[in-house]
């Protein structure tokens, strides 16, 4: 089976330049957990979580007694959050091939590129799980 299989293609793409406050209404908008990083040629080359956001921003934002300082946090920009180290998989990767990369790399997702870079979709460690559950449960009739 090809982890294309399982995949989700329905993923938002943010710039390096990014504002987090256009972050932050992307996750609230879609509730999406991860957010595929691209540069100006759209090539993949990072991914922001939402923990990602929430380390990098203070959790005083969402209250009304927010500050100057709590609010001036979603000015960063993303390129100055995300971690450089990209772990991702080419689209026709196999099922066994993916389950070993999330396993060698503790990562929680894992964006599905084409063979130019380009961000295709998205594999995440409940989608296996979904999928697994899926397979267990019996036929019904």
């Amino acid at each position: 089976m090809k982890i294309e299989e399982i995949m989700s293609s329905n993923i938002t793409c943010v710039n390096l330049d990014q504002r987090l406050s256009v972050v932050r209404e992307l996750f609230i908008e879609h509730e999406f957990h991860h957010l595929m990083v691209t540069d100006e040629k759209n090539e993949l080359v990072g991914v922001i979580s939402e923990r990602d956001y929430l380390k990098a921003t203070n959790s005083n934002i969402e209250l009304p007694t927010a500050n100057e300082k709590d609010l001036a946090m979603l000015n960063k920009r993303v390129h100055q959050i995300i971690s450089r180290k990209l772990v991702s998989i080419k689209q026709f990767t196999s099922f066994n091939e993916a389950i070993k990369v999330f396993h060698d790399t503790k990562v929680s997702c894992l964006p599905v590129i084409d063979s130019n870079n380009k961000p295709v979709g998205i594999i995440t460690w409940r989608d296996i799980i979904n999928w697994l559950y899926s397979k267990l449960q019996p036929n019904k009739s």
